[in-house]
């Protein structure tokens, strides 16, 4: 059996930028256990299947190197991408249904593509003794929704960080997102570390910013907000928040297609 395979790089504008992300079209499910050893094959922060069930309606599930996940988003924007340039060249949208996120709706705009996502506001939260001593500089404040998130006074703070990957891999949640005010254009600014996952930093976390984004709006009393997650490769991503629910937008550019044998 051969499947075909794309690799593409999310919310970038040029290659070897933003988010690297395979996507796997199938014409129907695979075993679980075989699109987690071609995730574990690939080595990228995620993998993502797609299955075409009619019109512009697709079915989508995303793996780490290590386990199935309940929400994606640079991979997200990568099958779109990909299903925009060979499947739906005349579509304005696409619709995705999920295991857990429920359907997740995906439009083009301009030269992005917008994703909208549930929102997953953070809260207070009892935060381990640990948490300061793994990102290596004490946080102002610690939030969490599905992962921690440590907010920081500037991004100066959150891009001198140096986890320790070993004693966040340890926590109770799946990661820990660090954040701070951004500077110029940029609202804010974040990082996002999963070493549990198999990614001590993954290079731009969309599912990230279904926390991050209603948190910013309220801070800085605005809907709409630029955001960057200074990892080396460096992302950007247009947000707005609306409520239960938030747009996620970048833009993609392709690096590699070719083919898997089974």
């Amino acid at each position: 059996m051969r499947l075909p395979l794309y690799q593409v790089d999310a919310f970038t504008d040029h290659l070897f930028g933003g988010n690297p992300a395979a996507v796997v079209p199938l014409e129907s499910w695979l075993p679980e256990a075989t699109m987690q050893a071609i995730a574990t094959e690939n080595n990228l922060s995620e993998t993502a299947f797609f299955v075409h069930d009619g019109d512009n309606t697709f079915g989508l599930r995303w793996f780490t190197p290590v386990a199935e996940i309940d929400l994606a988003g640079h991979p997200t924007l990568a099958t779109a991408y990909v299903i925009f340039r060979s499947i739906a060249s005349t579509a304005s949208e696409l619709k995705f249904r999920t295991v857990k996120a429920g359907t997740l709706v995906m439009t083009r705009r301009g030269e992005e593509l917008a994703m909208d996502f549930p929102a997953r506001p953070p809260e207070p939260c009892a935060v381990p003794p640990t948490l300061a001593p793994a990102l290596g500089k004490p946080p102002i404040t610690v939030l969490a929704s599905r992962d921690y998130m440590a907010v920081y006074a500037s991004a100066a703070d959150v891009a001198s960080l140096k986890p320790d990957f070993g004693a966040i891999a340890k926590l109770d949640r799946m990661a820990v997102i660090a954040t701070a005010p951004g500077a110029g254009d940029v609202d804010f600014v974040s990082r996002f570390f999963a070493p549990g996952q198999n990614i001590n930093e993954d290079p731009v976390t969309g599912s990230a910013h279904c926390t991050l984004i209603p948190y910013w709006a309220g801070r800085l009393g605005k809907t709409r907000l630029k955001a960057r997650q200074i990892s080396t490769r460096v992302g950007d991503l247009s947000c707005e928040h609306r409520g239960e629910r938030v747009t996620i937008a970048g833009r993609c550019v392709p690096y590699l297609g070719g083919s898997i044998t089974l």
